[in-house]
C-alpha cells in the first residue's frame, strides 16, 4: 500500500509572503488534495537575525483568505509537531553529530575572517574561493588535524561549524518531476555547512531532518531551491533514508523584461505584489481582488491544464491539476489578465452580496441611509455592475444613482444643450408628472409616445435627458435610471438643470 501523500509548505517568516509563495502553497495543496493526502505548514524560522514579528501570522492569515487550510501546523498539531523549526532545535544537533560519525560530515573551526581572507585571495587571482575536496585539507577542520587535536578543540570550546563532506568525483542522477533526470559533478559542489556555531541548523539540514520525520513524501518547491537538490539528495543518502518525491516549481517572471517577479515590479507598474498588505505595501486583498480570482490566476502561471479552458474552481483545479502538466520554463506575470479574472468573479457575484460589499463606500461617501436601502443598492448594482473589475469601481458607475449632478460635462453640453433644450425639456417635465406607475417600462412608453407625437428626434430629447440625469453621457438605459432615481428625482434634476445651463449653447 502505497503511503499517504503529505505534502509542506514551508516559507521562512522574514518578512511578507510574496504571491510566488502563495502558487506553491496552491500546488502544493492541489497535488495532496487530489489524492486525499495531507497539506502542512512549516515555519521555517532557523535564521533568527531575519525573524520578522508578526510575519507567520501574516503567513497563516494569507493562506486563510486564500482559501488553502493547513492539515497541520501551528497550532494544529497533526502528531507530527512542533511545526516552528525555532521549536525543533534540540533534535537537530544529534542528526549532525551523526554524519560525522558516519564520516559524511565533519567540523571546521576557520573563522570568518580566515575564509574572508581567502575569498579575497582567490579573488585577486581571478578565481571563486570554494570549500570543498581541493582545499579542505589545508583549511581548519577535522580533516586536517589529529583525533587528538581535534578532541582538544572541542573540549576548549572552540567555535564550530559541521560541514557536509562532499565525495569527490562522482556523479550524481538526480530525479525531479517537472525537469526529469538531471546529472552533476561533485567536484563542482561545495561543503555546505549543516550546523552553524550558534547551535542552529542552517535551512539544508533542518529541511531534510524535518521532512524526514515529518513523513513529507513530495517536496513540491520554487525552481531557487534547484541547486540545493544535490546537497538535499546526498543527505537523505548519508543519512540512509528514502528521499521524496521531487518537483521544482518555475519562476514567475517579471510582466516585462528579464528576471524575476519583484516587489519593485508591482511598485513601478502599479499592481500587488503580496497576497495582503503589509506596512506600506498593497496587497491582493486590499485593492479589491477576490481570493478566487487570485488562485484562479496563480494556478495557470506555470501549469498548463491542457485545454483552453481558463476559469477553474477550485473543485475544478483539484480534479484537473497535475504535475506532469507544470511547465519548466517561467511563466510571466501579467497584470491585466489578473484584473480580466477579478472581473469574471465580480460578474458572478450575486447582486445582493455585491450589495453588501459596496454599503461600506456608501457609508463613507455620506450616502444617505433611504438610498443606502439593500433593495435599492441592489437594483443600482445590476446596472453598473458589466463595466466593473472591482468593488470600488461601483461608485465612479453608479454615483448619479444617489447624488443628483452638481456639474455637467462640459463637451456634452456644447454639443446636447441647444437653444431650444431648455424648453423642451420643460415640456418633457410636465409629461413625467402626469405618468402615474413611473417604471422604467411606463416612462420609456410616455417619453417616446411624446416624442413621436410631436415630431421631434430622438437625438433632440435622449442625448439632453441624460445629461441632465446623469451629468454625463454615460452609465445604463437611460429609463431604467430613471425608474430607479423616481418621478420626483428626475423632475428635480431636470428643473435643476435647466436653471444652471438656461439657454447655454
Amino acid at each position: 500500500m502505497a503511503p499517504k501523500i503529505r505534502v509542506r509548505f514551508a516559507p521562512s517568516p522574514t518578512g511578507p509572503l510574496h504571491i510566488g509563495g502563495i502558487r506553491t502553497a496552491l500546488f502544493n495543496y492541489l497535488y495532496a488534495k487530489k489524492q486525499g493526502g495531507d497539506f502542512i505548514l512549516r515555519i521555517e524560522d532557523t535564521d533568527q537575525n531575519r525573524y520578522v514579528e508578526g510575519a507567520e501570522q501574516y503567513i497563516i492569515d494569507s493562506l486563510e483568505w486564500c482559501g488553502l487550510p493547513f492539515d497541520e501546523g501551528p497550532g494544529k498539531d497533526g502528531g507530527f509537531g512542533p511545526y516552528r523549526q525555532s521549536e525543533r532545535k534540540h533534535l537537530y544537533r544529534q542528526y549532525a553529530t551523526e554524519l560525522v560519525e558516519k564520516g559524511k560530515a565533519y567540523y571546521a573551526f576557520d573563522t570568518s575572517d580566515k575564509l574572508d581572507f581567502h575569498r579575497k585571495e582567490h579573488e585577486a587571482k581571478g578565481k571563486t574561493f570554494i570549500y570543498n575536496w581541493h582545499n579542505r585539507l589545508k583549511l581548519d577542520n577535522s580533516l586536517s588535524m589529529s583525533p587528538e587535536a581535534l578532541q582538544e578543540r572541542l573540549d576548549d570550546g572552540s567555535d564550530y561549524v559541521i560541514r557536509f563532506l562532499t565525495p569527490q568525483d562522482e556523479k550524481l542522477f538526480l530525479k525531479d518531476r517537472i525537469r526529469g533526470l538531471i546529472e552533476i559533478d561533485t567536484n563542482i559542489l561545495d561543503d555546505k555547512v549543516l550546523f552553524k556555531s550558534d547551535g542552529m541548523p542552517t535551512y539544508h539540514l533542518a529541511n531534510i531532518v524535518d521532512d524526514h520525520l515529518m513523513q513529507i513524501t513530495h517536496v513540491i518547491r520554487g525552481e531557487e531551491w534547484l541547486p540545493s537538490l544535490a546537497l538535499h539528495q546526498q543527505l537523505y543518502d548519508a543519512f540512509g533514508w528514502n528521499a521524496p518525491n521531487f518537483a521544482h516549481l518555475p519562476l514567475i517572471m517579471k510582466p516585462v523584461g528579464k528576471g524575476k517577479l519583484s516587489k519593485r515590479d508591482g511598485e513601478k507598474m502599479g499592481f500587488p505584489i503580496f497576497p495582503l498588505s503589509w506596512n506600506d505595501s498593497n496587497g491582493y486583498r486590499e485593492a479589491g481582488y477576490f481570493p478566487e480570482a487570485v488562485i484562479n490566476f496563480l494556478a495557470l502561471l506555470g501549469w498548463n491544464p491542457g485545454t483552453e479552458q481558463e476559469i477553474f474552481s477550485m473543485e475544478e483545479l483539484l480534479n484537473a491539476f497535475s504535475l506532469d502538466r507544470v511547465n519548466k520554463s517561467g511563466a510571466r506575470f501579467d497584470p491585466d489578465k489578473t484584473k480580466w479574472y477579478n472581473q469574471y468573479y465580480l460578474q458572478q457575484k450575486d447582486d445582493s452580496d455585491l450589495a453588501r460589499m459596496f454599503g461600506p463606500i456608501l457609508v463613507d461617501k455620506a450616502i444617505l441611509p433611504n438610498l443606502r436601502k439593500g433593495e435599492y443598492v441592489k437594483s443600482v448594482v445590476s446596472l453598473v455592475k458589466e463595466r466593473a473589475t472591482f468593488v470600488s469601481d461601483l461608485w465612479e458607475l453608479s454615483s448619479y444613482f444617489f447624488l443628483a449632478p452638481s456639474s455637467y460635462d462640459d463637451k456634452a453640453v456644447r454639443k446636447q444643450w441647444k437653444e431650444d433644450t431648455p424648453m423642451l425639456m420643460d415640456q418633457l417635465v410636465s409629461v413625467l408628472a402626469s405618468i402615474g406607475n413611473f417604471s422604467s417600462e411606463n416612462v420609456e412608453t410616455e417619453v417616446k409616445s411624446w416624442i413621436a407625437d410631436r415630431g421631434l428626434s430622438f437625438g433632440k430629447i435622449m442625448p439632453p435627458l441624460r445629461l441632465v440625469i446623469v451629468g454625463a453621457m454615460k452609465g445604463p438605459h437611460l429609463f431604467d435610471i430613471m425608474g430607479l432615481i423616481g418621478k420626483e428625482e428626475s423632475t428635480a434634476r431636470i428643473n435643476s438643470a435647466i436653471s444652471t445651463l438656461g439657454a447655454h449653447s
